[in-house]
């Protein structure tokens, strides 16, 4: 009789079938993407193509494993288990086991006594954490390991939040940091992390072994671990296989159910979802259409007007908001029409792609039009200003009020969120009196529901859409945008749509902006003209959970994602109006006849 696991990770899936002799006769690792049911039943078929439709006795483990071991009808085994089963078996020697996953990192002590230790509120030190971090060196995880063989320096970066991490990872990219020494950096990060949240002082010693996908695929992240520990060559277990020694240690358990390969696939298939419980759902946020619609008019009268800039002539401003990942740019005429737009990322090169839209804009200007005054805001405002001679640096906060208030006069609070950052803004008497930052998360950020999305495979305009007519918006809460995973996963396991989790996304954003950053106690507190801008509001779904847990009214303007960079404009122009004035008034009076 063949033995066979399950191994359902928070990322993978993990399927091995050994025969009498505890040979190993098939072993397959996927990603699942979220659709555990789907790709495990994948494997299965792979399995019976190889070997046949023959019996097996079988177990299953791992954190996505619970739902499917009730639904395929084969008993669930203790990941904790599972993992030191095989440990005992293969490679009993073993003092210490370090293992990292796709969202979870567990250290294992053995001795006298088994102690695991495993992270429980982020996964800032996971195999996600390294998928979203070659993102940005526009690479994927493999990619990270070959240009890290290559590093000459490391350097300091902070495996906190795995969004939030970027904020450290972007500046050294926009500096010209090679590539090769961010890429080793990622993975000390990753080493850092695991070290100091998981040992906590105590002793890393004798024979250590490296299990888990991230671990069996980077060389080199092994490398980071074994430099920083200082291990000796003779204390380092490496064995066959480690990314599937948990659905080994399935496969040896002694608690197992005795199926055909065939009999697995129609459980899974057949099983019925479970209904999801109502306490866990939200409100709807358009019942029907109509009420869409309706919505979608109010919002669309807070829009800027465009004019053709070939009929431009005379005096014009530019607002240029110069970001660490993105560039703005904006340039209006006098009545604060747009003449021309531009959001780009600027590739780690902000000055280089400001000057390529500049010459665009000048090769368009009619004869008669020019550039009367310019201002720049943003992380590279001082650089912008100083290399192509801005007439005006701003602070970020008060363009942003600026243009804020061009759109709703007399604004109070204003909300910023963009990919990574999220500003919340109140104003008294004209004036910004107190401003608030996402200092250590970003779970409430654009880049939040782009993971999200993507790990899904949807587009995330696509993913916002689907989340406006959801009838069962999940509530997910406001975790690590890395370990909510394992939540989604849990919901659509009880029946929750990808619309029901988008929508359940869009409360989660707007829940962490109003509860943890702003610390909101009542609506009241908010003021009654609100603002609300930022690329994420783009997201319809966002604004309108705004306006459902807010319970108040908001202005979101048709430019949501230019406001810095529009406040400039408006600053240009404001400055330049006043020194013409200056100018007037600085005249010496006409002689008397």
């Amino acid at each position: 009789m063949y033995k066979a696991g399950i191994d359902v990770g928070s990322t993978t899936v993990k399927v091995v079938i050994f025969d009498e002799n505890n040979q190993l006769l098939f072993a397959r690792y996927e990603r699942h993407y979220s659709d555990v049911k789907t790709a495990t039943i994948k494997v299965l078929r792979d399995a019976m193509a190889e070997l046949g439709d023959c019996p097996v006795t079988i177990a299953i483990t791992g954190s996505g494993g619970m739902g499917l071991a009730d639904a395929a009808q084969i008993p669930f085994v203790q990941e904790v288990i599972a993992a030191t089963t095989t440990v005992e078996a293969l490679i009993p020697e073993t003092d210490v086991v370090i293992e990292l996953g796709g969202e979870d990192a567990k250290m294992t002590f053995f001795g006298d006594s088994l102690e695991q230790r495993m992270n429980g509120t982020c996964a800032g030190g996971t195999g996600a954490f390294i998928d979203q971090m070659a993102q940005l060196l526009k690479t994927d995880a493999d990619g990270v390991n070959e240009l890290a063989k290559g590093y000459q320096t490391i350097y300091p970066i902070a495996s906190r939040c795995g969004v939030f991490a970027k904020t450290d990872v972007q500046p050294l990219i926009n500096e010209g940091a090679r590539k090769e020494d961010i890429a080793a950096s990622i993975f000390q990060a990753v080493v850092n992390q695991t070290i100091s949240g998981l040992a906590s002082g105590r002793k890393i010693k004798g024979k250590i072994a490296f299990l888990g996908g991230p671990l069996y695929f980077m060389s080199e992240l092994r490398q980071r671990f074994i430099e920083t520990l200082d291990i000796a060559p003779e204390d380092v277990i490496f064995p066959d296989n480690p990314q599937l020694f948990v659905a080994m240690g399935a496969a040896l358990n002694e608690e197992q159910a005795q199926l055909k390969l065939s009999q697995i696939i129609s459980n899974l298939e057949t099983k019925q979802s479970q209904t999801l419980n109502p306490k866990n759902t939200l409100d709807v946020l358009f019942h029907d259409q109509e009420e869409l619609e309706d919505w979608r008019k109010r919002h669309n009268e807070a829009s800027v007007s465009y004019r053709d800039i070939a009929q431009a002539s005379g005096p014009l401003f530019l607002g240029i908001d110069a970001g660490s990942t993105t560039s703005k740019l904006v340039l209006i005429d006098p009545d604060g029409s747009i003449l021309f737009q531009q959001y780009g990322n600027n590739q780690g090169q902000p000055l280089e792609n400001i000057i390529t839209v500049l010459k665009q804009v000048y090769q368009q200007l009619p004869e008669g039009a020019y550039i009367a005054r310019s201002c720049v805001t943003g992380y590279g405002e001082k650089l912008i200003q100083a290399a192509l001679r801005v007439d005006y640096g701003e602070v970020e906060t008060v363009a942003h009020f600026k243009a804020a208030n061009y759109f709703n006069p007399g604004v109070d609070f204003i909300l910023d969120i963009g990919g990574q950052d999220m500003k919340a803004m109140s104003v008294q008497d004209g004036a910004l009196s107190s401003i608030q930052l996402n200092e250590a998360c970003s779970s409430g950020c654009g880049s939040f529901i782009e993971t999200f999305a993507k790990s899904l495979k949807y587009d995330v305009r696509d993913f916002a859409q689907v989340a406006l007519l959801a009838k069962h918006p999940v509530d997910l809460g406001s975790k690590c945008t890395v370990f909510m995973n394992s939540k989604v996963k849990q919901v659509q396991k009880e029946g929750a749509t990808v619309a029901d989790i988008s929508a359940g996304l869009s409360y989660s954003v707007i829940k962490n902006a109003l509860y943890k950053v702003i610390k909101l106690k009542r609506p009241e507190d908010l003021g009654q003209k609100i603002v609300v801008q930022g690329g994420t509001f783009y997201n319809e779904a966002v604004l309108r959970a705004f306006e459902l847990v807010s319970g108040r009214q908001v202005v979101r303007p048709s430019i949501a994602g230019l406001m810095g960079a529009y406040g400039c404009a408006l600053i240009a122009q404001e400055k330049y109006e006043d020194e013409l004035s200056q100018a007037q008034l600085s005249q010496p009076a006409p002689a008397q006849a």
